[in-house]
Protein backbone atom coordinates (compact mmCIF):
# COMPACT_ATOMS: atom_id res chain seq x y z
CA UNK A 1 0.00 0.00 0.00
CA UNK A 2 1.40 3.30 -0.72
CA UNK A 3 1.91 5.83 1.67
CA UNK A 4 -0.77 8.59 2.32
CA UNK A 5 1.18 12.39 1.17
CA UNK A 6 1.75 13.07 4.83
CA UNK A 7 3.38 10.30 6.06
CA UNK A 8 5.38 10.30 2.68
CA UNK A 9 6.28 14.11 4.19
CA UNK A 10 7.28 12.98 6.91
CA UNK A 11 9.45 10.18 5.83
CA UNK A 12 11.28 12.20 3.03
CA UNK A 13 14.69 12.34 4.48
CA UNK A 14 18.35 12.50 3.08
CA UNK A 15 19.72 9.34 2.75
CA UNK A 16 23.87 8.71 1.75
CA UNK A 17 23.61 5.13 2.01
CA UNK A 18 22.23 4.00 -1.28
CA UNK A 19 22.72 0.58 -3.81
CA UNK A 20 22.25 0.18 -7.26
CA UNK A 21 19.03 -2.29 -6.41
CA UNK A 22 16.74 -1.32 -8.12
CA UNK A 23 13.33 -0.65 -6.03
CA UNK A 24 10.45 0.06 -8.76
CA UNK A 25 10.78 0.25 -12.67
CA UNK A 26 12.63 2.66 -14.89
CA UNK A 27 8.44 3.40 -16.39
CA UNK A 28 7.95 4.42 -12.67
CA UNK A 29 10.52 6.34 -12.08
CA UNK A 30 9.72 8.41 -15.71
CA UNK A 31 6.07 8.65 -14.49
CA UNK A 32 7.00 10.00 -11.09
CA UNK A 33 9.09 13.10 -13.51
CA UNK A 34 6.82 13.63 -15.64
CA UNK A 35 4.37 13.97 -13.13
CA UNK A 36 6.08 16.30 -11.44
CA UNK A 37 6.99 18.46 -14.49
CA UNK A 38 4.14 18.60 -15.69
CA UNK A 39 1.42 19.45 -12.92
CA UNK A 40 4.30 21.42 -9.96
CA UNK A 41 3.15 25.41 -10.28
CA UNK A 42 5.26 27.78 -11.50
CA UNK A 43 5.05 31.83 -11.65
CA UNK A 44 3.06 33.03 -14.99
CA UNK A 45 2.95 29.33 -15.86
CA UNK A 46 6.07 29.60 -17.07
CA UNK A 47 7.27 26.05 -17.05
CA UNK A 48 10.70 26.66 -17.39
CA UNK A 49 12.21 24.05 -15.33
CA UNK A 50 13.94 21.14 -16.91
CA UNK A 51 14.82 17.82 -16.01
CA UNK A 52 17.40 15.34 -17.11
CA UNK A 53 17.17 11.82 -15.58
CA UNK A 54 20.31 9.47 -15.69
CA UNK A 55 20.33 5.85 -14.85
CA UNK A 56 22.99 2.78 -15.26
CA UNK A 57 26.11 4.05 -17.36
CA UNK A 58 24.74 8.01 -17.46
CA UNK A 59 24.64 7.81 -13.71
CA UNK A 60 27.74 6.41 -13.21
CA UNK A 61 29.30 8.97 -15.67
CA UNK A 62 28.40 11.69 -13.94
CA UNK A 63 29.67 11.05 -10.59
CA UNK A 64 32.89 10.36 -12.64
CA UNK A 65 32.63 13.44 -13.77
CA UNK A 66 32.32 14.93 -10.38
CA UNK A 67 35.05 13.48 -8.96
CA UNK A 68 37.37 14.29 -11.25
CA UNK A 69 36.29 18.04 -10.59
CA UNK A 70 36.87 17.86 -7.50
CA UNK A 71 39.99 15.72 -7.30
CA UNK A 72 41.73 18.98 -9.46
CA UNK A 73 40.68 21.48 -6.69
CA UNK A 74 40.70 19.41 -3.02
CA UNK A 75 43.97 18.75 -1.51
CA UNK A 76 45.55 15.40 -2.04
CA UNK A 77 45.47 15.07 1.84
CA UNK A 78 41.82 15.51 2.32
CA UNK A 79 40.27 13.68 -1.30
CA UNK A 80 39.86 10.64 0.74
CA UNK A 81 36.64 11.88 2.57
CA UNK A 82 35.42 13.82 -0.81
CA UNK A 83 36.09 10.47 -2.48
CA UNK A 84 33.95 8.65 -0.20
CA UNK A 85 31.09 10.62 -0.38
CA UNK A 86 31.16 10.75 -4.44
CA UNK A 87 31.21 6.97 -4.46
CA UNK A 88 28.26 6.70 -2.04
CA UNK A 89 26.39 8.72 -4.73
CA UNK A 90 27.34 6.89 -7.38
CA UNK A 91 26.86 3.56 -5.90
CA UNK A 92 22.80 4.87 -6.18
CA UNK A 93 20.58 3.47 -9.24
CA UNK A 94 19.72 7.46 -10.97
CA UNK A 95 20.35 10.75 -10.91
CA UNK A 96 17.69 13.51 -11.54
CA UNK A 97 19.42 17.14 -12.87
CA UNK A 98 17.26 19.82 -12.29
CA UNK A 99 17.60 22.61 -14.85
CA UNK A 100 15.88 26.18 -14.99
CA UNK A 101 15.63 27.63 -18.72
CA UNK A 102 16.98 30.89 -18.96
CA UNK A 103 15.59 32.03 -21.74
CA UNK A 104 12.04 31.56 -20.83
CA UNK A 105 13.05 33.36 -17.97
CA UNK A 106 14.38 36.35 -19.92
CA UNK A 107 11.70 36.30 -22.23
CA UNK A 108 9.31 36.98 -19.59
CA UNK A 109 11.76 39.97 -18.06
CA UNK A 110 11.34 41.33 -21.55
CA UNK A 111 7.26 40.20 -22.02
CA UNK A 112 7.11 42.21 -18.00
CA UNK A 113 9.58 44.47 -17.25
CA UNK A 114 7.86 45.64 -14.04
CA UNK A 115 8.50 41.76 -12.93
CA UNK A 116 11.80 41.57 -14.22
CA UNK A 117 14.09 41.32 -10.90
CA UNK A 118 11.66 38.91 -9.75
CA UNK A 119 11.22 36.37 -12.27
CA UNK A 120 14.78 34.76 -11.42
CA UNK A 121 13.88 34.44 -7.38
CA UNK A 122 10.33 33.06 -8.68
CA UNK A 123 12.46 30.33 -10.95
CA UNK A 124 14.56 29.36 -8.06
CA UNK A 125 11.15 29.18 -5.89
CA UNK A 126 9.25 26.58 -8.93
CA UNK A 127 12.67 24.58 -9.12
CA UNK A 128 12.56 24.22 -5.37
CA UNK A 129 9.35 23.16 -6.02
CA UNK A 130 9.63 20.44 -8.31
CA UNK A 131 12.93 19.08 -6.49
CA UNK A 132 10.63 18.60 -3.58
CA UNK A 133 7.83 17.01 -5.49
CA UNK A 134 10.07 14.63 -6.97
CA UNK A 135 12.21 14.09 -4.15
CA UNK A 136 8.84 12.88 -1.73
CA UNK A 137 7.52 11.17 -4.83
CA UNK A 138 11.08 9.14 -5.02
CA UNK A 139 10.37 8.34 -1.24
CA UNK A 140 6.79 7.21 -1.34
CA UNK A 141 8.45 4.54 -4.48
CA UNK A 142 10.66 3.38 -1.96
CA UNK A 143 13.98 5.20 -3.14
CA UNK A 144 16.62 6.91 -0.64
CA UNK A 145 17.84 10.44 -1.65
CA UNK A 146 19.52 13.10 -1.58
CA UNK A 147 20.31 16.97 -2.86
CA UNK A 148 23.33 18.02 -4.05
CA UNK A 149 24.96 21.30 -5.28
CA UNK A 150 28.39 20.53 -7.11
CA UNK A 151 26.21 23.16 -10.21
CA UNK A 152 29.53 25.57 -11.13
CA UNK A 153 32.32 22.70 -11.01
CA UNK A 154 30.14 20.46 -13.38
CA UNK A 155 27.85 22.55 -15.59
CA UNK A 156 30.03 23.09 -18.26
CA UNK A 157 31.05 19.24 -19.17
CA UNK A 158 27.42 17.84 -18.36
CA UNK A 159 26.48 20.26 -20.87
CA UNK A 160 29.00 18.88 -23.18
CA UNK A 161 28.59 15.53 -22.24
CA UNK A 162 24.65 15.00 -22.89
CA UNK A 163 24.48 17.87 -25.41
CA UNK A 164 22.38 20.36 -23.20
CA UNK A 165 20.96 23.44 -24.53
CA UNK A 166 23.56 26.80 -22.95
CA UNK A 167 20.11 28.11 -21.85
CA UNK A 168 19.44 25.58 -19.31
CA UNK A 169 20.79 26.50 -15.43
CA UNK A 170 22.25 23.69 -13.44
CA UNK A 171 20.27 23.66 -10.51
CA UNK A 172 21.01 20.32 -8.35
CA UNK A 173 21.61 17.07 -8.33
CA UNK A 174 19.71 14.60 -7.17
CA UNK A 175 21.03 10.60 -6.76
CA UNK A 176 18.60 7.95 -5.48
CA UNK A 177 18.82 4.47 -5.00
CA UNK A 178 17.58 1.96 -2.67
CA UNK A 179 17.88 2.85 0.99
CA UNK A 180 21.50 0.74 2.63
CA UNK A 181 21.68 3.06 6.17
CA UNK A 182 19.12 4.80 7.79
CA UNK A 183 19.44 8.37 8.69
CA UNK A 184 19.92 9.70 11.90
CA UNK A 185 16.64 10.70 14.35
CA UNK A 186 15.46 14.69 12.95
CA UNK A 187 15.85 17.25 15.43
CA UNK A 188 12.85 19.29 15.58
CA UNK A 189 12.85 22.78 16.84
CA UNK A 190 9.63 24.34 18.64
CA UNK A 191 6.80 24.64 16.10
CA UNK A 192 5.39 27.49 18.50
CA UNK A 193 9.26 29.67 17.75
CA UNK A 194 8.17 28.95 14.28
CA UNK A 195 4.60 29.30 13.60
CA UNK A 196 2.44 32.32 13.94
CA UNK A 197 -1.40 32.26 13.75
CA UNK A 198 -3.57 34.96 14.04
CA UNK A 199 -7.30 34.70 14.54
Amino acid sequence: MKKDFYTAVADRRTFYGISKEPVTSDEVIREVIEHAVKNTPSSFNSQSARVVLLLEKHHDKLWDITKEALRKIVPDGQFGSIEDKINSFRNGYGTVLFFEDNSVIESLQKEFALYKDNFPIWSQQSSGMHQYVIWTALEIEGFGVSLQHYNELIEEEIKKEWNISTNWKLIAQMPFGKPTAQPDEKQFQPLEERIKVFK
